[in-house]
């Protein structure tokens, strides 16, 4: 018993000091407070809706009528979309490919279909673009399932 927990805490401390904060981590990373409204204004601006489907935001005419490629935005979620995670994917849209989508409609040969901004969006327009989408966003409690509860002299041997 004492050499398997010797063995557990030996392999967590080697986990936790194998992790090296070097000059790729994020740590100390920020950026400004973004405005949801501005943020609105740039959706616009680059057209998202041509590829995205968001409440609220009405479609360019007949170009967002494709359910194959449009990909939605927003909603309920069971797991919170954070705004690294929304800022990695304008940024560089084939790190993550949405789930729920033909591959084939949203990306070729591992590369995303979606126009790269970066060159063309300023960070602020980039920052917030990024806080009105985390707008759009609602965090759904996760739902546990019932089982029955058997006290201890109920049926518990």
């Amino acid at each position: 018993m004492k050499y398997s927990i010797l063995c557990l805490f030996a392999f967590v401390a080697v986990g936790l000091f194998s992790c090296d904060l070097g000059p790729e981590s994020p740590k100390g990373f920020s950026l400004p407070e973004g405005s949801i409204d501005e943020g609105k204004l740039v959706f616009l601006k680059y057209q998202c809706v041509a590829c995205h489907t968001l409440e609220g935001i009405e479609p360019l005419s007949d170009q967002n009528n494709n359910p194959k490629f449009s990909v939605f935005l927003g909603g309920g979620k069971t797991e919170v979309k954070t705004y690294a995670d929304l800022l990695t994917s304008v940024i560089n849209p084939s790190h993550k490919f949405a789930n729920g989508y033909e591959l084939d409609s949203i990306q070729t040969d591992g590369v995303s279909q979606m126009t790269v901004y970066n060159d063309v969006m300023t960070v602020t327009e980039l920052v917030n673009l990024v806080t009105f989408l985390q707008s759009n966003y609602e965090l759904i409690p996760f739902k546990r399932s019932d089982y029955p509860y058997y006290g201890y002299n109920e049926g518990v041997k």
